[in-house]
């Protein structure tokens, strides 16, 4: 049954409503270049020239009523309501040229309180199934009466922004209007704009409700206790949150109202290069029939896949509706956390593989989202590379990073709940001399994280970043505990420890204007202070 779109000022006869996924099949199959279906019965696709989000391209319409509430700046750039207007009807007359479209209604948020309505209008069979995946699908009834919208995407990737427009800087334009709740993406395939877009969008509308809006993923303990993961690239959040023991909520984007926490996606968009059958075995079992594959190098003969070939890009993905995975919690809602748990991937060697943190240094982490990236060897010459994102995700903020960080305090305070700081990167000397934490020592803080028997260890501060150090932990030797211990050199780590420190204190100098004196005083140690 065709679809109508009038309202949205598109006239195309054949618009195809939340079709099945064997129908996007079909549909990819016969009307996209570059689509097959891999020898597990994954659709695979082509993004076309771009392989990842371009964030460069985003803009933010700046509208009366908005302009008070958002972070204006790098991240959320500012877009006069003409410009964005005149895009907005591009993708329209764009879409209105096409034989087909499809259209996926479907929710963000598994809480039916605070779940909103999307609606995403596309060209491509693959960007419908992408998003029928990400998306929390409706049921038949459900789908009856969904109604009008509350955000509606207009995916018009395949046409070029008009470059002339005031703000619109490249080809690609991926645009969001909050004020009249609309999102409209031009000269970029690549589906994860659309999934982002919706998280970006609950970062306006969830805290504006006193939820927390978080990226992070989470899991739940068969007692009922949540843990929450944040963690930038690398860090190990999938990896440690992927527990054969627990039950997934999620593995990305979540809200914690006052009754728990619920997962804003009904799917998983997992990184495919390297792909393990052996260490990820949930992630390569779910790509299988209705799962997307993207961008990834195939066999012609036996379209077997081949996860090691990033010739297209590093950046291959697969989506999959969260079922797939089989210890998935359905509905993917859970009740209030019981562990907070900050991963780091620190590269310099010098915090904790473990600590406790105070809400005032919660606060302050969180605001600050550090990691360490391995800068590439050259010349003989490595050295690590701070790496600071707000909020674990700074990308996808609308508000001011402090915004999320109080209400992340006032969850904290109400609570009880224990914030953890896990370094998964470097001991015994920074990257070139130490070594990479051992992953059997992790996942045993993280199980002694779980089973309550960390949060009663005796702890030593630590001098530098002023967190709570436990002294000993099962099934890791203490002096891994300490880092100053698995340093050769005492003088060189504390040398190390407060370069650091100063990396933290530029970086949150952005911050700190709005900042409360209790999350400034948390800073880490420098100098004469330390």
């Amino acid at each position: 049954m065709t679809f109508s779109l009038a309202k949205h000022g598109i006239e195309v006869a054949e618009v195809l409503r939340n079709p099945a996924p064997a129908r996007l099949y079909e549909e990819a199959l016969a009307h996209e270049k570059g689509s097959a279906i891999s020898s597990t019965g994954a659709l695979i696709a082509r993004s076309g020239e771009k392989t990842g989000r371009s964030p460069k391209d985003k803009r933010v319409a700046h509208h009366p009523e908005v302009t008070d509430d958002v972070w204006w700046g790098d991240v959320n750039i500012e877009m006069e309501p003409d410009s964005f207007d005149a895009l907005q009807q591009q993708a329209v007359n764009y879409l209105n040229t096409r034989d087909r479209l499809y259209v996926i209604d479907a929710y963000a948020g598994w809480d039916p309180r605070y779940r909103v309505k999307v609606r995403v209008i596309c060209e491509r069979a693959y960007h419908a199934l992408f998003m029928h995946n990400m998306l929390i699908r409706p049921n038949r009834e459900e789908l009856a009466d969904f109604g009008e919208p509350d955000y509606t995407i207009y995916n018009a990737g395949r046409l070029a922004a008009n470059q002339e427009l005031p703000g619109v800087t490249s080809s690609t334009s991926v645009s969001l209007c909050l004020s009249r709740g609309e999102f409209v993406i031009l000269g970029t395939e690549y589906a994860g704009e659309m999934k982002k877009g919706v998280f970006t969008i609950m970062n306006y509308i969830m805290p504006k409700q006193g939820v927390l809006s978080m990226h992070c993923s989470a899991n739940e303990g068969h007692d009922g206790d949540v843990s929450v993961f944040f963690g930038l690239s690398g860090t190990g959040k999938t990896t440690l949150s992927a527990d054969p023991r627990r039950r997934l909520i999620g593995d990305d984007e979540h809200c914690w109202t006052d009754e728990g926490v619920f997962n804003i996606e009904g799917g998983c968009y997992a990184k495919a290069i390297g792909l393990d059958p052996r260490a990820e075995p949930e992630i390569y079992n779910a790509i299988r029939f209705g799962a997307v594959l993207e961008n990834v190098v195939y066999d012609p003969v036996t379209r077997e896949v081949d996860y090691h070939d990033g010739s297209i890009t590093e950046n291959t993905r697969c989506s999959y509706p969260i079922e797939f995975i089989p210890n998935a919690r359905l509905p993917c809602v859970g009740g209030t956390p019981k562990n907070v748990i900050f991963l780091t991937c620190d590269a310099f060697s010098v915090l904790p593989p473990v600590s406790k943190l105070t809400p005032a240094q919660a606060m302050y982490h969180f605001i600050s989202g550090y990691t360490a990236k391995v800068a590439g060897t050259e010349m003989g010459v490595t050295e690590p590379q701070a790496t600071f994102s707000a909020c674990f995700g700074a990308p996808f903020l609308v508000l001011h990073p402090t915004h999320y960080a109080e209400l992340l305090a006032e969850k904290i305070r109400a609570t009880g709940v224990q914030v953890w700081l896990v370094n998964t990167g470097w001991t015994g000397g920074p990257y070139g001399e130490g070594r990479r934490m051992s992953l059997a020592h992790t996942r045993a803080i993280i199980d002694a994280i779980h089973d309550g028997s960390l949060k009663d260890q005796e702890t030593v501060t630590d001098p530098t970043f002023g967190v709570q150090v436990p002294l000993q932990c099962h099934g890791v030797p203490d002096e891994v505990l300490i880092p100053a211990k698995t340093w050769a050199d005492p003088a060189a780590y504390e040398e190390m420890a407060q370069h650091l420190a100063g990396l933290f204190h530029k970086n949150f100098q952005a911050y700190a204007d709005q900042a409360s004196p209790e999350i400034v005083a948390a800073a880490p140690r420098v100098g004469e202070m330390a």
